[in-house]
């Protein structure tokens, strides 16, 4: 019997997972069915329900839903509850939910193939919202020298800095307080999208930097093409997207895919 799993967002039209969840179940020869699914605004907990009920095993979620998802689950990852948020749900034998984040994961691996190497780096981290909460948790694990978390509203970064002291050297501010220079900076909001960009020194970027968008287009975003010209190399996040991917794969189905022919094909095809 052919598995189904689903990615629930709203919109979702618009997303790679199914694409990207045959390719791996191809790869592997995993009997899986993947579909993209638009919950109700208000009825997140309902469309997991019948989607599970109708013989659902697991499902990515996407915005608006990741912190629904949350709420729902019976049991939670570590991670997880460091994040907030869930974009993974797993339907365990005994009926169970279960939630887990492969975004922050994601991220690290992704650097990791491009070669950055974030023991002992000074990490800039741009944005306080649910997507840098998700990602702080594994960057912290890599033992940078030093993360700082920048954004508009300097209080909201504070406070997201001090949930996660314990784990290691983070602070919080607002972009007045961005004085570099950084190894790696990263673009935790989805402004550059629209054209726009945080205010920024100059300065900002070490000898050797990475500047790393977690939003990814046809073309290089605003932010990494301002980066790209103060010298520093642009990677965007088409590959914290399939590798987040392979992390909810392994979830599912105990088998880690090869991301790198996947990410070559979804990348030909923006």
């Amino acid at each position: 019997m052919t598995d189904r799993y689903c990615v629930f967002g709203n919109p979702v039209s618009h997303s790679k997972s199914p694409a990207i969840h045959a390719a791996f179940a191809e790869q592997t020869s995993e009997d899986i069915e993947y579909s993209a699914i638009a919950a109700p605004l208000d009825d997140f907990a309902g469309a997991w329900r019948s989607f599970a009920a109708d013989g659902g095993r697991g499902a990515n979620v996407t915005v608006p839903f990741k912190e629904a998802a949350f709420r729902l689950c019976d049991t939670l990852s570590q991670r997880a509850q460091r994040a907030g948020a869930v974009n993974t749900l797993l339907l365990g034998d005994d009926g169970q939910t279960r939630g887990d984040t492969t975004d922050g994961i994601g991220l690290v691996r992704d650097l990791e193939r491009h070669g950055v190497v974030l023991a002992g780096a000074r990490i800039l981290v741009l944005g306080a919202g649910g997507a840098v909460r998700g990602v702080l948790e594994p960057l912290l694990a890599a033992h940078p020298a030093s993360l700082l978390v920048a954004n508009r509203t300097a209080e909201k970064a504070a406070t997201l800095a001090a949930d996660f002291r314990d784990l290691g050297p983070i602070r919080g501010g607002g972009f007045d307080a961005v004085a570099g220079p950084f190894d790696l900076v990263i673009n935790g909001t989805s402004a550059s999208l629209a054209g726009d960009l945080p205010p920024l020194p100059d300065d900002l970027f070490a000898a050797g930097a990475t500047a790393y968008d977690m939003m990814y287009a046809a073309e290089p975003t605003v932010f990494l093409r301002w980066a790209a010209a103060r010298g520093a190399r642009a990677v965007d996040g088409l590959g914290m997207l399939v590798e987040q991917a392979a992390e909810s794969f392994l979830l599912w189905r105990g088998r880690r895919p090869d991301t790198g022919p996947v990410l070559e094909a979804l990348r030909r095809s923006l």
